[in-house]
């Protein structure tokens, strides 16, 4: 059942004036634009109770009992995916349905890698961190949503321009970019140009990370971090790592949202998105 749409005071008002002037129903209706069977509720609940305002609504009583919450409850949580039609008044115990978020798919190694990995490092002193730099990739939309926008807008101004995201065929293309960062500053942005592999990835490292390390004047004993990309982890690139002495931070696997400069790229996409 949809909800109605309640009228204001002054229309039903009007409506009350109108009818004591003796118009019947309809005239009244068409004289405001309204339907003839809302002006006879709205004379009706006059005559019957001397006002117009909406009368307190108590509401039909909850069929549910507490065990049977309960029950619905425990349901939702072993078996995120269960229709609305199986549990009708759900909302009413602070559950809602939400479309279900992609996650890397993990395996038990997975969920405990980060963990062992957190708890390596707990004690670690501030000062042991500021000896990272944290490199990555990331894709940059040109044109479409590198992040979620929301305006505030009336109804009527959902296409106006200044409310809208501009979309152009095919996506308008993205680029990928090459980054890093440590606590004392951001570091050598690079565009790649064509399919990154581990020799293009080497010579990234070369041209880019040295001297970002050398910029943000790291100093002896700065620690290199990487994922487990196979670009990263390939037997050349490990050679590499080796002969020019870097030390490397151990890295969980599948665990992209534990590098800090996630939220770097996150606040850059923020920004082109404005």
């Amino acid at each position: 059942m949809t909800k109605t749409r309640e009228l204001c005071k002054d229309i039903r008002d009007k409506i009350v004036d109108l009818h004591k002037a003796g118009m019947g129903y309809r005239t009244i209706g068409k004289q405001l634009g309204e339907k003839a069977t809302t002006v006879g509720a709205i004379i009706r609940k006059w005559k019957k109770f001397k006002m117009m305002v909406n009368l307190p609504r108590s509401g039909a009583p909850c069929k549910i009992s507490p065990r049977g919450a309960s029950m619905i409850m425990r349901k939702v949580r072993d078996q995120p995916r269960t229709t609305r039609q199986d549990l009708v008044r759900i909302r009413r115990h602070g559950l809602k349905s939400c479309s279900a978020r992609k996650v890397p798919l993990l395996k038990p190694a997975h969920v405990l890698a980060p963990l062992k990995f957190v708890n390596d490092y707990l004690d670690d002193q501030e000062e042991e961190w500021e000896k990272v730099i944290w490199p990555d990739e990331t894709k940059i939309e040109l044109f479409g949503l590198n992040s979620t926008r929301r305006v505030w807008r009336t109804k009527k101004d959902e296409y106006n321009p200044k409310n809208a995201i501009p979309t152009v065929k095919h996506g308008g293309g993205n680029i990928i970019l090459w980054g890093c960062f440590s606590a004392k500053g951001t570091g050598r942005l690079h565009r790649i140009e064509g399919r990154m592999d581990g020799a293009m990835y080497r010579e990234i490292l070369a041209n880019n990370l040295l001297p970002s390390v050398r910029a943000l004047k790291m100093g002896r004993g700065w620690v290199f971090q990487h994922d487990n990309d196979p670009k990263h982890t390939a037997r050349a690139t490990k050679e590499w790592l080796r002969k020019k002495h870097l030390k490397v931070l151990e890295w969980p696997s599948q665990s992209p949202d534990l590098n800090p400069i996630e939220n770097l790229w996150r606040e850059l996409k923020v920004r082109i998105a404005k």
